[in-house]
């Protein structure tokens, strides 16, 4: 490994300030040194560059040369991660509270439902639940394990596969049973009304289109119904009788063993994207995080022996990247 080319730290943090404030003055305040000490920090960088990264106007104070604003952008973003990696570091390594990060939908008929029995097993351990639809940054978010959905290949993550989903039609009761228009095959759907879930932004993700195709099913109008943006709202649009929606084995929770909802056919379609759990490798192997890691993958093999259709967890490395 080539040896790094490195200027003083101390001069770095000195000009990224100044160049930030665009004056001596307000960046010694920062760093809690003399307006001076800062212009001979910025002095010994640029003669260490052999380069001016400021030019000097009696009546406009400082200016950032092409170079200097460059670098100074540069030099933020560093500067900025370097924070995030040291407040990591600092945090105690045997913590007893763990924050996971999830999507709404699996957060509520997942994973919350399931975290009493994580209690009893390790009371000795605290859950937080972060709710988000973004992808988790761990360097600058305070989260210590996500699960994310996706394709797979998590670079400098530990990966582990924790359920795949398949997709299958649900109703209410009432609905099942209508005595004009009785559910009892997928094209029977033409009489109903569609109830969907708005994924923007998620390509591939399992619509009535896709799934309709899937099965061979065609002369079904899927422009109509009303669209929710989680899952969980569009389950309980289903359970008023307001229409048909798409389920998920990950996401169905409780509905079809308590009633509320049912399967009117058993056909099925399996999801493009799969459940992982991740969290960075400098971390996996913390008591904390390894326990609720394991306890996730028991639950997901748990709920396949269930019977409803989930792979159990494996480890998984490489993949397609995010949706």
């Amino acid at each position: 490994m080539s040896r790094r080319r490195l200027p003083p730290l101390n001069a770095l943090r000195a000009f990224e300030a100044a160049a930030r404030h665009l004056s001596f003055e307000k960046a010694g305040d920062e760093i809690a040194v003399t307006a001076s000490a800062v212009g001979q920090q910025v002095k010994s960088l640029e003669a260490w560059l052999g380069r001016p990264l400021f030019l000097r106007q009696p009546s406009r104070g400082v200016v950032l040369t092409p170079l200097g604003e460059r670098y100074a952008a540069s030099l933020s973003d560093i500067l900025d991660r370097l924070d995030d990696a040291t407040a990591q570091a600092l945090r105690p390594e045997a913590s007893h509270v763990i924050t996971v990060s999830a999507m709404p939908s699996l957060a509520s008929n997942w994973l919350i439902p399931r975290l009493g029995a994580f209690q009893q097993r390790h009371p000795e351990f605290d859950v937080r639940v972060s709710v988000s639809m973004q992808l988790t940054d761990f360097a600058r978010e305070d989260v210590d394990i996500a699960i994310r959905f996706g394709r797979g290949g998590y670079p400098g993550l530990r990966t582990d596969l924790l359920m795949e989903e398949v997709f299958f039609a649900v109703c209410s009761a009432a609905l099942l049973n209508h005595p004009e228009r009785p559910l009892r095959e997928p094209a029977d759907l033409r009489h109903h009304m569609l109830i969907h879930e708005a994924a923007s932004g998620v390509p591939d993700y399992t619509t009535w289109d896709t799934w309709l195709k899937a099965l061979g099913v065609e002369g079904i109008d899927t422009s109509r119904g009303p669209r929710f943006s989680h899952t969980y709202l569009c389950l309980q649009a289903a359970a008023s009788g307001q229409g048909v929606a798409l389920a998920t084995s990950v996401l169905i929770g409780d509905y079809l063993k308590a009633g509320r909802l049912v399967q009117p056919f058993p056909h099925q379609v399996k999801g493009a994207y799969r459940y992982y759990v991740v969290c960075p490798e400098a971390t996996a192997d913390r008591p904390a995080l390894a326990a609720f890691r394991t306890w996730l993958l028991d639950e997901a093999r748990g709920q396949e022996a269930d019977g409803r259709g989930i792979n159990p967890g494996r480890s998984e490395s490489g993949g397609e990247g995010n949706p």
